[in-house]
């Protein structure tokens, strides 16, 4: 009965690192060499926060997260870190920086619940907003030249079912 119960609070450890792993692994994920040329001569402006995200982008991520709604904290503010609900209200995503260019933006952000994860997200916005790339990305980029080596040297990888 005892050892049940261990089980029972070490599975979802378990698949949160199962999961975190996966969005990790896999040179299949890494920027595709077109992109990666075209991404290189990529100027991005700084946007300030989530309010100045232009609405299409915004609308593009809420699809990408399957969401009925689109939320996301600003930068520092207090959001849902964790899977332990202590203010319901807070939403699960908070924006860490993000920038956009003549046809592109880039979102990097963090995402709370079982599997605190830092993420990346390349949207298209020439035309209709879509899904170029992204993936699980680390905790400590610190401005958009950082976010775009990162993505240029392949240390973010693709593959993430996490948005």
């Amino acid at each position: 009965m005892r050892r049940e119960r261990c089980a029972w609070r070490v599975l979802p450890v378990l698949f949160a690192l199962v999961a975190a792993g996966t969005a990790w692994s896999g040179e299949a994920g890494a920027l595709p060499g077109s992109l990666r040329g075209h991404l290189r001569g990529e100027q991005f402006v700084a946007v300030s926060g989530v309010a100045a995200l232009p609405a299409d982008v915004r609308d593009g991520l809420q699809v990408l997260w399957h969401s009925p709604r689109f939320e996301m904290a600003e930068p520092g503010a207090e959001f849902q870190v964790t899977d332990v609900i202590t203010k319901p209200n807070l939403p699960i995503r908070r924006l860490i920086l993000a920038g956009c260019s003549a046809d592109h933006c880039i979102i990097y952000y963090e995402r709370g619940g079982i599997a605190h994860t830092h993420t990346v997200v390349l949207l298209k916005t020439k035309g209709a907003v879509r899904f170029d790339w992204g993936g699980a990305a680390p905790r400590d980029l610190a401005d958009l030249a950082q976010l775009k080596e990162a993505a240029l040297g392949g240390t973010i990888r693709g593959g993430t079912e996490y948005w």
